[in-house]
């Protein structure tokens, strides 16, 4: 029987939505295994809108929502409306909406909190056993979410190729287990049935990114 997952979006675009590369990934690792998805996001307001060819804030304003919508080809559900007892597993891909949208580590690093209704789903899964894929900056949301936990987002020794090594610090610093991992690794915490990879983290080539992802999916859907 086919599994079926139910995948997180944070708008769309790495600096202020979900990474739209990892999403994709996501979705066709995902559909080459045969599972079935339901793309969700919160029907809320983004934290800002970032013209992506400047990297700089804009005064428009949009919705996390509908700016998932371009990623789902429409067709996206509002993440209120999401029961976890109609799915086998969850899966977030990054980008800086994980960080902006679904939570506000992009503001306050790790004295972060988590959107209550991401917080709450996250630990309905945990709770029911049911196994999570996280990549790039998601991970923070375990990290929050599911005290102790074990999880990787690269390495934690700032260099070129690893520019966000603090976020690896950060993690352990909130007392959960760091692995340093390659890109085209992942880690897999089998007590909490979390699965995690660096994606972004790392300055790699994209198909280096579509492999690790890859890697992620298909132990996530192991583990379901």
């Amino acid at each position: 029987m086919a599994k079926r997952v139910a995948v997180i979006l944070s708008g769309c675009g790495v600096y202020d939505g979900t990474e739209v590369h990892e999403a994709s990934a996501v979705m066709v690792h995902l559909s080459r295994a045969g599972a079935k998805v339901q793309m969700f996001a919160p029907d809320v307001e983004m934290m800002h809108v970032v013209n992506h060819c400047e990297g700089k804030p804009v005064t428009d304003k949009r919705n996390v929502l509908q700016e998932s919508a371009r990623i789902a080809r429409g067709d996206v559900t509002d993440l209120a409306k999401l029961d976890v007892a109609a799915f086998d597993a969850l899966i977030i891909p990054g980008g800086f909406g994980v960080a902006k949208n679904l939570s506000d580590w992009a503001t306050k690093g790790k004295d972060y909190s988590i959107k209550p209704e991401v917080d709450t789903i996250i630990k309905a899964f945990h709770k029911a056993k049911k196994p999570m894929g996280m990549c790039c900056i998601s991970p923070v949301l375990a990290a929050k979410a599911i005290p102790g936990c074990e999880l990787t987002v690269g390495h934690d020794s700032e260099c070129e190729k690893w520019p966000y090594a603090q976020v690896a610090k950060a993690m352990a610093e909130l007392g959960c287990k760091h692995l340093n991992k390659n890109v085209g690794e992942v880690h897999v915490d089998s007590k909490n049935k979390l699965v995690t990879t660096s994606a972004f983290m790392c300055n790699a080539p994209i198909h280096e990114i579509f492999d690790g992802v890859g890697a992620m999916v298909k132990d996530v859907l192991k583990l379901a």
